[in-house]
């Protein structure tokens, strides 16, 4: 019998390998180093989940896994979120599997630990002489870092304790946090397949079709609209440390729903809600900085809260709109029109929710002068010191249908 060369053994192989026995055999291994690939894409600053390494493990047995290119655009399909990181991607797939594309395709798991780390250090060189683009390493740092267990730190980590790196990474979860609030009922009656009312005009003119008999009944229900959303942010100085991340929630929260006004307040009341559409949010939080010219002074929440009610509260309360006061509370002002003032606001409002950034530390009790005026006339009184308590907020927006306020 001939005894063929390496190289005729290896092209035999090939072509009659079906693409079920390869996704079949040595599946392990496979996923081991789908990871490990997933973590080389990490390593160069690519935001890899688990949940695209999971599609990925998913889609590769449906292409032919003889065919180098097609499962490179089948993962460069899954993987890749980004123009600019293409290039990337395409070095690093060459790089990590260029001596390994032979049955069973994938290297063994502690080759390809290997390989990762000499893909990447092939990458750092090609960077350095600039034929390709791969981030520094103080610009990886977030994403060798953010595991899963690492974001969970984050979300229970108290604002004022963040680093900068992790101020840019929350910021980025602020703006990928749905926010859907209650629904209600507006007056306006919409066509719909089932409802309580019946539209006589189109029920007649459905039935011309069957010679005018009344056979069928059109209906009709109450429109839904999402309620608006009002916030009121203290900027004063004894806020200072939590203003900036507050702002970079109210920006994400006015971008993701068409119905927010935002106020900010110290010594007087600003509307910023135009400064908040910009495009981007660091321009966005300069120019409402630039709009508020008493950021960081003292606290008069009672004149404020008359500037709104007397100014702006029949434009922006209508339609049974939810406010938010962010404050702690220190307040110089005068306490006997806080009280006042937050009566009237309560009784404009659909819902009147009081966020505290204080309330998150333990032992705290609220029992600042203007705490103990306004808290009365407060329908929810909420911690507001970490993403954790921003995702409660949320659902908390979403079911206020089913959890209507105890007021007297």
């Amino acid at each position: 019998m001939r005894v063929g060369s390496r190289q005729e053994k290896a092209e035999s192989a090939r072509t009659s390998i079906s693409p079920t026995t390869v996704a079949t055999t040595g599946r392990a291994t496979f996923l081991h180093n789908v990871v490990l690939f997933g973590r080389l894409l990490r390593h160069l600053g690519m935001g890899i989940t688990a949940a695209q390494l999971a599609d990925v493990a998913r889609a590769l047995p449906l292409v032919d896994m003889r065919s180098r290119e097609d499962v490179k655009a089948a993962m460069r399909a899954l993987l890749v979120s980004r123009r600019e990181h293409i290039a990337l991607f395409d070095r690093a797939f060459d790089l990590f599997w260029s001596r390994h594309w032979e049955f069973p395709l994938w290297p063994r798991s502690e080759e390809a630990g290997e390989e990762g780390e000499e893909a990447w250090e092939i990458l750092r060189r090609e960077w350095a002489e600039g034929a390709v683009e791969v981030p520094p390493d103080e610009e990886l740092l977030p994403d060798r870092v953010l595991t899963f267990s690492a974001r969970e730190v984050l979300r229970h980590k108290d604002f004022a304790e963040l680093t900068e790196t992790e101020l840019e990474e929350l910021k980025r979860l602020m703006q990928e946090m749905a926010w859907a609030p209650e629904a209600r009922r507006t007056r306006r009656r919409v066509r719909a397949s089932r409802g309580p009312y019946v539209d006589l005009r189109g029920s007649f003119r459905r039935n011309l079709r069957y010679g005018g008999e009344p056979l069928v009944l059109v209906r009709r229900r109450r429109k839904e609209k999402p309620r608006p959303i009002v916030a009121l942010c203290d900027v004063s100085g004894s806020m200072e440390r939590y203003s900036r991340v507050l702002l970079q929630f109210l920006y994400a929260m006015t971008h993701r729903l068409d119905t927010v006004e935002v106020f900010v307040f110290s010594t007087r009341l600003t509307r910023i809600t135009r400064e908040l559409r910009r495009r981007e949010v660091d321009e966005a939080l300069r120019d409402a900085a630039r709009a508020a010219r008493d950021w960081g002074g003292g606290t008069r929440i009672g004149e404020a809260l008359k500037a709104f009610n007397y100014t702006w509260s029949r434009r922006v309360l209508g339609r049974g709109a939810i406010v938010l006061i962010i404050s702690d509370g220190w307040d110089r002002g005068d306490i006997d029109l806080l009280e006042q003032e937050m009566a009237r606001l309560q009784r404009s409002a659909y819902r009147l929710i009081w966020l505290n950034p204080l309330l998150g530390m333990p032992g705290y009790e609220p029992l600042t002068r203007g705490l103990v005026a306004a808290l009365p006339f407060v329908d929810d009184f909420l911690p507001v010191h970490n993403l954790a308590s921003l995702e409660h907020l949320a659902a908390l927006l979403e079911r206020l249908r089913h959890t209507p306020p105890a007021r007297s």
